[in-house]
């Protein structure tokens, strides 16, 4: 077929005519305000944000804040309390719709989640107890994660070990999980908990295997560590690997990324077991319950993402080295209906 350039004009406004009324109808099927969702704006104030975990979460919400077609602030404290309390009151001031705190200290955020309420702004929280009614709480169910892994220890190792146990008080996501280790240990006295240590100080990983390394010398027994975050299970591995210990420690552990992965397949490797997850997809459903806010939906006061166990077992066994591999292989890794009404756009689209 011979194409003239008034031939090609002509098809090319067709077809951008076509994409606009494409367009158009998406709109038209939206409730308000995301019928004009350019005029929306959202903002993702962070606390947390080193590690693999943390980036996948910052992709989900950025993903599915361009599928609604909104105006995405990110504001990043780098784990400075004081900070992040001050650009909840900067995104105010902004005028933003709305308001995704994505972890935090409770003393720190619970006033200045209020103001934002007080000031008519929608407000989600993942991860972070603000004390407010009004605000939903994004979980990924950590009870259930450190619940998951730890029934893996104790069917891998019984019902007597001695462990260690890295923790950090104050974090909402650890203080979960921490409730469900003290319950573990309750239930199997023959758990014995050798030490406990933790840090949050950048980077995590290192920091934390300066300290595991002190903390294995000074206790040869140790077989098992729990370890339910996976920067704290990276920095754990690094220990052990140097002290030449990877086949005689079992790491369990909590979230996962493609570098866990990588961790986990090695050979060997003490990293046995994480419950998780899909990081991008909490990242996802934090902003899709904050859009049925702004839509006048109520997405629930706790809107929870199911985790998985994943095992090295299991990613030898079905070739997983990645986390498309894992999405793909482990299906109820990779999506969930939690906070998606019929009119939410699906990423991708």
């Amino acid at each position: 077929m011979n194409f003239t350039r008034r031939r090609f004009a002509g098809l090319a406004l067709g077809a951008a005519a076509l994409l606009s009324g494409t367009s158009l109808s998406m709109a038209q099927n939206m409730p308000a305000p995301f019928d004009n969702a350019g005029d929306v704006e959202i903002a993702l104030v962070r606390y947390l944000s080193t590690g693999d975990f943390f980036q996948a979460y910052l992709t989900g919400v950025q993903e599915q804040a361009k599928a609604l077609g909104v105006e995405l602030r990110v504001l990043d404290s780098r784990q400075d309390a004081a900070l992040q309390a001050d650009m909840v009151d900067q995104a105010i001031a902004l005028g933003v719709d709305g308001i995704i705190v994505q972890h935090g200290l409770t003393e720190s955020m619970t006033a200045a989640v209020q103001r934002a309420v007080d000031a008519g702004i929608k407000v989600v929280a993942f991860d972070v107890d603000v004390e407010n009614e009004a605000v939903p709480q994004i979980e990924q169910s950590d009870r259930d994660l450190a619940r998951l892994a730890l029934e893996q220890a104790i069917a891998d190792n019984g019902e007597e070990f001695e462990a260690a146990y890295v923790y950090v008080p104050g974090i909402a996501p650890l203080d979960r999980r921490d409730e469900t280790w003290r319950e573990f240990k309750e239930k199997y006295p023959g758990i014995e908990e050798a030490a406990q240590f933790g840090t949050l100080d950048n980077p995590i990983a290192n920091s934390v295997a300066n300290q595991a390394s002190a903390v294995l010398r000074a206790n040869p027994g140790v077989t098992v560590v729990f370890a339910p975050y996976d920067e704290f299970a990276k920095g754990v591995k690094i220990a052990v690997d140097e002290a030449g210990l990877s086949s005689d420690i079992k790491i369990y552990s909590a979230d996962i990324s493609t570098a866990d992965i990588q961790a986990m397949r090695e050979e060997p490797s003490a990293w046995v077991a994480t419950a998780a997850t899909n990081p991008e997809l909490i990242g996802e459903v934090s902003v899709r319950a904050l859009a049925m806010l702004l839509a006048g939906e109520d997405p629930g006061h706790n809107v929870v993402v199911p985790p998985t166990l994943v095992t090295r077992d299991m990613l030898m066994e079905k070739d997983i080295n990645n986390m498309d591999e894992l999405s793909q292989k482990l299906p109820q890794f990779a999506t969930t209906d939690v906070a998606k009404p019929d009119w939410m756009p699906a990423t991708g689209e």
